[in-house]
């Protein structure tokens, strides 16, 4: 239907996650109604990312520098790390300005059915971490899903053979603003178990 360089792009795009071919070519179109100085202005950002950003070598976050600000930050704690499964999870975090420790991404999560073993995530690195910077306390910041809850198992098995490590997690329950009526059990029932003394 359409030329080659056109469905070229609109092949690119449509690998990209949550872009299907309808919202792939109608970028395609968008772009095309650009002037030529911001496509190109475009087409040099995605090179740029690519040039000049990188992997944390500690936390294994993306950044431009390494160690990431995070991790070269003298005034973040060594001894606390928070651990996510994707960079995106550390900038929902920071954006709280409650944590004052690192973090640790582990880069996906246990998935037996996908054949992501514990081998295919940054555990061995994690763990390193653990014994060089005397870590006394990791906080498990992973989604409340299937694939989560496999993950923090495991994890929690491992930290627990770890002396005078503390293993703590996200507290779980109701949002704010929202009507008991309509919460599920699974959550009321986490929100019974996590709640706090007043």
């Amino acid at each position: 239907m359409y030329s080659k360089s056109i469905q070229n792009l609109i092949d690119q795009f449509a690998k990209l996650p949550s872009i299907g071919p309808k919202t792939a070519e109608r970028l395609v179109f968008h772009l095309l109604r650009k002037p030529r100085e911001e496509l190109v202005r475009f087409g040099e950002a995605i090179k740029h990312i690519k040039e000049s950003v990188k992997l944390c070598s500690t936390c294994f976050d993306f950044s431009e520098n390494d160690p990431c600000p995070i991790c070269s930050n003298p005034v973040r704690s060594r001894e606390m790390i928070c651990l996510v499964s994707k960079n995106q999870d550390i900038v929902a975090i920071e954006k709280t300005h409650s944590f004052g420790g690192t973090y640790h991404v582990l880069g996906g999560y246990i998935n037996p059915i996908e054949n992501i073993t514990p081998d295919k995530i940054k555990i061995r690195e994690l763990l390193e971490r653990i014994r060089n910077d005397q870590v006394k306390e990791i906080i498990l910041a992973l989604n409340p899903d299937i694939e989560g809850e496999t993950t923090s198992l495991y994890l929690i098995k491992l930290f627990k053979q770890i002396p005078n490590l503390k293993i703590s997690r996200l507290a779980r329950g109701l949002p704010m603003g929202a009507d008991l009526e309509y919460a599920d059990e699974a959550t009321l029932e986490n929100a019974l178990i996590d709640r706090k003394e007043i």
